[in-house]
């Protein structure tokens, strides 16, 4: 049984598909979400848009989880201190340590997130089917494509 292949998408598509990955550099999420709320009636915009809505709700999450584990460490760093009036000498430096891999882990995603709306919205201009890592597939469930 031979496969079908959508039609090639319009040029109006393509730069509807490359907005959704670029917007979200700058506007997070709702950039994607009003292009995916506009245009459902592509398969291939609201594909692309998916996979950008997506990816900022997988940033999201990662984000708060690291917010959850610095405030983990801070509340958790006050309690362990030790005695009242005896200063502790390790817990600066690891309080200070930790800070700084959030933030770096915090950086890194968000160039992680540019690259991506970059690379990924000059593949959706092309007129590509182009599938982010792990969360390609679900979008392309999500849409039937």
């Amino acid at each position: 049984m031979e496969e079908t292949l959508p039609a090639p998408p319009t040029q109006d598509e393509r730069v509807s598909a490359m907005l959704a990955h670029v917007l979200q550099i700058f506007t997070w999420f709702i950039g994607p979400l009003v292009i995916y709320a506009v245009r459902r009636d592509s398969r291939f915009v609201a594909f692309h848009a998916l996979q950008a809505l997506l990816l900022q709700g997988v940033y999201f999450v990662g984000g708060t989880l690291l917010m959850i584990l610095w405030f983990g460490v801070m509340i958790g760093g006050m309690v362990l201190v030790g005695e009242p009036g005896k200063p502790s000498a390790g817990q600066p430096v690891t309080f200070f340590l930790l800070f700084a891999l959030v933030w770096l882990l915090w950086m890194a995603c968000w160039v992680l997130t540019m690259v991506l709306g970059i690379v990924y919205g000059i593949k959706a201009s092309s007129g590509e089917w182009a599938e982010y890592p792990l969360i390609g597939r679900l979008a392309r469930r999500w849409t039937r494509t």
